[in-house]
């Protein structure tokens, strides 16, 4: 398998792991159709369900110093994902306060760690990341911009009137879709679940479509080049799922504390380090920290109310 493909599957393996400890669970027609998809999902399989064991059999860690416990559960409080051929995490998903809006009723601030729905007056929705600050227009119903942070968009498709989204310099048309957009550092990075969105329609004129992404600087002097992503990893945030493909560990620190209020820090000697693979966040925030450092080479020290990732 490609690398990309082989941790779509190795997540896909986990997945079915979990489903099956569900005493209810009843789809194993699918299973056996996702088996014969590739000759290589049974190795994963087998190999996934072996470590699970494995780490079953661990001792039980010592109480952690701070337990984080969600307001309502929203889905199975144990799953299991990887990234490359170590286990992630135990999953809750992360149930976080609503906040109200705050001065300006077409500025919309989060907070590190909370989440927000917001619905349009045509019935398009916003689903608003932490830290993040998105702004809309009254004047433009069918307009927002992300300034800053991420967010995933469902919009409602109406070929005469299409849906405009500004992040930075990049102007990102709706074409019937529902997509993420993620901007940082003066780079925008677009993902797309379901349709179609046109990036930059007046320049680049790049399409993309359901299972591709994109990520452009803005200060760059060619088209960004589309690549293919897993359509069930886009807005994975939304859930506590985070998927890397050798993303700085940097990036992947500052969306632990936009998604989740985490604070991770990366000390000079691991700046360098890249991270590949799957990361849930769990209800025990330690517990996320310590594998992400697992899966990334580091150690995680604990420092005032955050953490350190050393070499």
């Amino acid at each position: 398998m490609f690398d990309d493909a082989k941790t779509a599957a190795e997540a896909r393996a986990s997945d079915w792991i979990i489903r099956q400890r569900d005493p209810a669970f009843d789809d194993w027609d699918g299973f056996a159709d996702w088996l014969a998809e590739d000759p290589g999902h049974a190795d994963l399989y087998d190999a996934l369900a072996s470590l699970d064991r494995d780490l079953d059999a661990l001792p039980s860690e010592r109480a952690p110093s701070v337990v984080i416990r969600p307001e309502t559960p929203r889905r199975p409080a144990r799953r299991l994902w990887l990234g490359g051929a170590v286990a992630a995490a135990l999953v809750a998903v992360i149930a976080l306060p609503q906040l109200g809006l705050f001065d300006d009723a077409n500025r919309i601030e989060t907070a590190a760690g909370e989440h927000r729905s917001i619905t349009l007056a045509d019935g398009s929705r916003i689903e608003i990341n932490g830290a993040s600050v998105v702004e809309l227009d009254k004047d433009r119903p069918r307009f927002a911009r992300l300034e800053s942070g991420e967010a995933m968009f469902h919009v409602v498709h109406r070929e005469s009137d299409p849906f405009l989204v500004e992040a930075g310099a990049a102007r990102i048309v709706d074409l019937g879709t529902a997509f993420n957009v993620v901007r940082r550092d003066r780079r925008t990075s677009v993902a797309v679940s379901e349709g179609v969105v046109l990036y930059n329609p007046q320049r680049d004129k790049v399409r993309v479509v359901a299972g591709q992404a994109i990520e452009a600087g803005d200060a760059d002097a060619k088209p960004p080049q589309v690549h293919p992503v897993d359509v069930a990893n886009v807005g994975g945030w939304r859930t506590g799922l985070l998927v890397y493909n050798d993303a700085p560990l940097t990036t992947v620190a500052e969306d632990l504390k936009r998604t989740a209020g985490i604070e991770v820090a990366v000390a000079p000697g691991a700046e360098g380090q890249s991270f590949r693979g799957a990361l849930i966040i769990d209800k025990d925030r330690a517990r996320t920290v310590a594998d992400l450092a697992a899966l990334s080479g580091t150690v995680a020290e604990r420092r005032g109310n955050g953490w350190v990732l050393t070499r």
